[in-house]
């Protein structure tokens, strides 16, 4: 592979839908002649693309993160009440990332975290090189933990509590879903890479990888009127909106970078699902999904990062 190019792994979120990547990575992973955090110079994620972007940058195989996935997810999307979620989460933070940091991080790694009082983004990236500007007061990951801002970007409000942590400059903010401001974080790590590296654009090769698309679970009585205090379908589908319009965006201003995006839709009734799906059935196909995705574009995977 040649080292002129800057390799950039972009991970959506999705919540649950998240073993939808991890069927993608799986191929790819078996495809790279060296580990994904090497091949990669960036690797950006939101929400549940958070989780995964963090554990391949700190050299986590893809079989090790769906283990974890495959014990946590379910757990966190079965439990009753924003309380309760919150609490699963920040539980399997600590468990699975302990007290490390961003200095801890093996390649450029950007979490997309949204600031609920300033409502703009806030970015936990972990090379000095990524600043965009400060660079004399860059801490990596402003001094936070991992799992503090793991949590921040996957904190879907109002299922999950707004994050509070305070940074290594004293700032106390609050923090909720990276996906209300870049669900698609991909932009965000090209401005990295063009802005902060000082790439040109068509020296960047962009792999940009969603959660798929899937028809809405069919619900029951009760379900629905629960929903109607806690709208599950208006957060999804504000979710998708903002992940097809950064795509738009990015098609439109970067037209020049190669990129090979991989989400694609599904339509059958038995491929229903959510953010919140813990059925480990429903997961598990979801990855094989990913897999069959990954197999429609290996080609292009491979003039991407390998030619």
């Amino acid at each position: 592979m040649s080292s002129d190019f800057c390799r950039i792994l972009s991970l959506d979120g999705g919540g649950a839908k998240g073993f939808y990547p991890l069927g993608i990575l799986r191929e790819l992973e078996a495809l790279l002649p060296q580990p994904i955090h090497e091949t990669f110079d960036l690797i950006f994620g939101t929400s549940t693309g958070s989780i995964i972007a963090t554990l391949l940058a700190t050299g986590r195989s893809v079989d090790e993160i769906h283990e974890l996935y495959k014990e946590h997810v379910p757990p966190i999307m079965r439990a009753s009440g924003r309380a309760a979620k919150t609490a699963r989460l920040r539980e399997t933070g600590e468990q699975v990332f302990g007290d490390f940091g961003f200095d801890t991080v093996l390649t450029g790694l950007g979490i997309v975290a949204t600031k609920w009082q300033l409502e703009t983004p806030m970015i936990f990236k972990s090379r000095e090189t990524q600043a965009h500007g400060r660079r004399a007061t860059f801490v990596p990951g402003f001094g936070c933990r991992l799992a503090d801002a793991i949590e921040a970007s996957c904190s879907a409000y109002p299922f999950f509590e707004i994050k509070s942590l305070e940074t290594i400059s004293g700032d106390v903010v609050e923090l909720f879903d990276g996906g209300y401001c870049a669900n698609n974080p991909a932009l965000y790590a090209l401005a990295d890479a063009i802005v902060s590296l000082g790439h040109a654009p068509e020296d960047c090769r962009l792999l940009s990888l969603g959660c798929g698309q899937y028809p809405e679970p069919r619900r029951g009585f009760i379900a629905r009127q629960i929903n109607s205090f806690l709208p599950v379908q208006l957060l999804q589908k504000t979710l998708e909106v903002n992940t097809s319009s950064m795509d738009q965006l990015r098609r439109l201003l970067y037209a020049n970078v190669p990129t090979v995006r991989i989400s694609d839709t599904f339509d059958r009734p038995e491929m229903a699902t959510d953010m919140f799906e813990h059925d480990s059935k429903k997961l598990n196909l979801l990855r094989q999904l990913g897999v069959e995705s990954f197999a429609q574009r290996e080609q292009d995977v491979c003039h991407l990062l390998l030619d």
